[in-house]
């Protein structure tokens, strides 16, 4: 088992379902597994026994779930973003993150069914957007900005006029 001893983690505030969460989000990405495990004992306001924290990495990166109450909810203010090549990837992500409660939002932006905020961007996008071509970036801007899912066919068309 490992756990973050130095450097810069991430803490996610859940109302009782970090272990829940952790244990989709290592389900859902590769090189991925679920830490140490903390929980409340006899003295603790939360149910003995029951998951206090919950350490997790997701393809190398290290986080934390905290079962810290109903007080704070997830907001659009923070958000992680995947980078996908190809549709069929994207795709499946956004399957995955929007199933059994997930929402979808605009512009490739959704929540999960934790309420933790994702964006799920083609790689391609920074290119047209950034590109040489001004009215060519214009146009995908305005295809993104109609769209829920992000679709790498359609931005292109949009960008190539």
């Amino acid at each position: 088992m490992w756990c973050i001893v130095s450097g810069i983690g991430t803490c996610l505030w859940f109302d009782g379902q970090a272990e829940e969460a952790a244990n989709f989000y290592v389900g859902l990405f590769p090189n991925s597994s679920i830490g140490e495990v903390a929980r409340w004992g006899d003295d603790g306001p939360g149910v003995p026994g029951s998951v206090l924290t919950i350490a997790f990495e997701l393809d190398g990166r290290s986080f934390r779930g905290l079962n810290g109450g109903p007080e704070f909810k997830f907001t659009e203010a923070i958000s992680f973003e995947l980078f996908f090549d190809t549709q069929e990837e994207l795709d499946e992500k956004w399957d995955a993150l929007t199933a059994d409660g997930g929402e979808e939002s605009q512009c490739g932006w959704l929540k999960d069914r934790f309420g933790v905020s994702w964006q799920l961007v083609p790689n391609m996008l920074t290119q047209v957007l950034n590109g040489p071509d001004a009215e060519g970036s214009q146009r995908a801007m305005a295809a993104m900005l109609g769209m829920r899912r992000l679709v790498i066919a359609d931005l292109q068309a949009a960008h190539d006029g």
